[in-house]
């Protein structure tokens, strides 16, 4: 009887050494994040105070950069592994001969509101009234303006008659709209709750829900996601799966908890002394997840219907939109493509 105790303790050792040194001999993954602070994109640092990338013998590095074209150049230039960033960027990219995949959906919309600065709202009450104005967005190309352009198209106004202004987001787009630069601009929570609070700016058109969504853009609008470049998908099977997997269990995690119960897993310095309004953006951001990281049946066709209405780059293209996306490594049943 010692000698099968001894047998299994010092099995029991040789295991735990084997886990830490496949542990300790992870491949760092890193991720770019378009703006890591914003609700529409909490996943990513959620997952990592979760403890989900390391559960599946992960080592992930979230990194920042302040709008989604940054982070998806970042991509391309091959200085990260992932991106979390909206799902637009992989028609986009496809366009011009870039072959990137989405393997989560966090969001089923964009998350995204249009403000008007308060000393701009009386003559400004729909997207009709952008002519001659400045339009606030994260960054050129980013997704921010592609649907700042549709919804201003959309309006039957043309990109030629307003101005887009990169400022940034956070604190940066606050500061533009206190300081007159720009008229209105595109944002998201808690930057939304913010403005709000202090009574500096107004919702002009909210794309924080399913029913505003489908008002301002005709259909589901797939945004916040995870994505790769498809060839690193596809050389990194087992990574990509495992990523997968624990974004999934953290979007089941916002699912079936409180607001005030996700913020104490967040960092504090992601909403510094106004945990109360964190908590209310938060709220009023939750409905905007899935619950299972797959896409939306009819997400892939409105997203490129928005973009193909305006964008050079896919108007008029022929967009596979099968190879935009992949539930696959969801439920570990990605394949090598033909």
């Amino acid at each position: 009887m010692r000698t099968l105790r001894q047998i299994a303790a010092v099995s029991g050792i040789a295991f735990a050494l084997a886990a830490a040194s496949a542990s300790a001999h992870a491949e760092k993954i890193s991720i770019m994040v378009g703006g890591a602070t914003k609700i529409i994109y909490l996943p990513a640092k959620l997952t990592e105070q979760l403890g989900y990338f390391k559960d599946e013998g992960l080592d992930v590095e979230i990194l920042s950069q302040p709008a989604g074209v940054d982070a998806e150049n970042e991509l391309l230039a091959g200085a990260v592994q992932g991106v979390v960033g909206f799902y637009d960027h992989t028609i986009d990219l496809q366009s011009k001969g870039k072959e990137v995949q989405a393997l989560v959906i966090f969001g089923q919309v964009p998350g995204e509101v249009e403000m008007v600065s308060t000393k701009a709202a009386d003559k400004f009450k729909s997207m009709a009234d952008v002519k001659g104005k400045t339009l606030g967005v994260t960054g050129l190309g980013s997704s921010t303006s592609f649907l700042t352009q549709y919804l201003a198209q959309r309006a039957g106004v043309s990109s030629k008659e307003y101005t887009l202004l990169p400022v940034g987001a956070d604190a940066s787009f606050i500061a533009a709209v206190k300081q007159e630069r720009i008229d209105a601009g595109m944002t998201t929570e808690p930057t939304v709750s913010q403005l709000l609070k202090t009574g500096d700016a107004k919702v002009l058109v909210d794309m924080r829900t399913l029913e505003g969504t489908r008002a301002a853009l005709g259909g589901t609008y797939p945004a916040s996601s995870f994505y790769v470049q498809r060839a690193w998908a596809e050389s990194h099977k087992a990574d990509a799966a495992k990523l997968s997997r624990a974004f999934a269990k953290t979007l089941n995690f916002i699912a079936t908890h409180s607001a005030e119960q996700i913020t104490e897993k967040m960092p504090k310095d992601y909403y510094a002394k106004n945990k109360d309004l964190y908590v209310a953006a938060l709220k009023a951001s939750m409905p905007m997840f899935t619950k299972d990281g797959k896409m939306p049946a009819d997400g892939p066709e409105t997203v490129l219907k928005v973009l193909a209405a305006f964008n050079p780059s896919v108007k008029g293209k022929h967009i596979d939109l099968a190879r935009t996306y992949s539930n696959e490594y969801l439920s570990g049943t990605a394949t090598a493509s033909k």
